[in-house]
């Protein structure tokens, strides 16, 4: 999983530019399914055909996770060099200040505040990008207007299974996929297994509507990072780093049904996989925009708790991205 984990999170694909991550996905996962396919939008769907030759029990199960991450968007070159931006996706302006970047294009240079801001008044107006260039017609070489930028990727290894980088999110949700299309490459399933790696999450959950509406799943169980409750001073909630899967029940987007929440818990119960639930005041996920495509699926999530979320140094558990392999195939087998 580490090693699956790695590959992804060194790759910069931000929102509206997920090219790089998706060939690198796309030449992990088909050797694992039937079928491979990239949509209008861009998400890429990997299909596992079912064994069950009565196309009246025969289900579709979607299985999905986000490939884009935040960033900036250049707007302005200054007379001396420095490029402005704006933002893609939620930014955290004060965990991103003072950050290594990298462009779209390869060139690197570091975020930071104008002189003289405080933390308390930061906005996307009072940040640029120092790229070293000496003047406007030096850094216009190198950089273009609509140019992206993200913060640097990383991925280390922290005490036990624990590990630290960025962009976790949520390039460890689509390692989960690989992982698990890599254990059910040789088993039976009796239903159609689609795995949906989808684009322009962080900026309203484009991409995973319509690609539901071109599966129009019977289930579906969306992978992304979740909020925890274990760090000093957080707000209390039960979802806690190294606790296992963790089995959303709702998020300020969506209540997952029912029926999917009650057979994740059973199932979890049944086989000894470590668990927990989740209920998030804030965010969202890909769950709620399948939920509500077409004539409606029904939609879960298990979530990977995760610290420091939308920071350079996001923090989670391998073991519990491994909790969410075996949960899930539990969840199909079980169906």
């Amino acid at each position: 999983m580490y090693n699956t984990l790695k590959t992804l999170c060194l790759i910069p694909s931000i929102s509206g530019r997920e090219e790089r991550i998706r060939e690198k996905i796309k030449e992990m996962i088909s050797p694992l399914a039937d079928e491979c396919y990239t949509d209008n939008l861009g998400n890429l769907i990997a299909v596992k055909r079912g064994n069950t030759k009565d196309s009246d029990s025969k289900k579709k199960i979607m299985l999905c996770a986000h490939m884009d991450e935040i960033g900036f968007i250049v707007t302005y070159i200054e007379e001396k060099g420095f490029i402005r931006v704006s933002t893609v996706g939620g930014i955290n302006l004060v965990a991103s200040s003072c950050s290594q970047v990298i462009s779209e294009r390869g060139v690197k240079g570091v975020l930071v505040p104008e002189s003289g801001v405080k933390a308390a008044d930061f906005s996307a107006d009072k940040f640029v990008i120092d790229i070293g260039a000496k003047s406007r017609k030096e850094a216009e070489r190198r950089v273009k207007i609509g140019d992206f930028f993200v913060v640097n990727p990383s991925l280390a290894r922290l005490c036990g299974s624990r590990v630290c980088g960025r962009p976790i999110d949520d390039r460890i949700g689509c390692a989960v996929m690989i992982k698990l299309a890599e254990s059910l490459k040789d088993k039976p399933c009796a239903h159609d297994i689609y795995y949906a790696f989808s684009v322009q999450e962080e900026v309203g959950c484009r991409g995973a509507k319509p690609a539901a509406f071109g599966i129009s799943p019977d289930y579906a169980l969306v992978y992304d990072v979740a909020g925890t409750g274990d760090t000093l001073g957080a707000k209390p909630m039960e979802c806690a780093v190294g606790h296992g899967a963790a089995i959303k029940i709702k998020d300020s987007s969506v209540i997952c049904h029912s029926e999917v929440v009650d057979r994740l818990r059973s199932v979890a119960e049944e086989k000894g996989i470590p668990h927990q639930l989740e209920i998030l005041t804030y965010g969202g996920t890909d769950t709620s925009s399948i939920q509500m495509s077409g004539f409606g699926c029904r939609a879960g999530a298990l979530s990977i708790p995760t610290r420091y979320i939308h920071s350079s140094v996001e923090m989670a558990d391998i073991a519990d991205a491994e909790a969410c392999v075996a949960l899930s195939e539990a969840f199909i087998e079980s169906i």
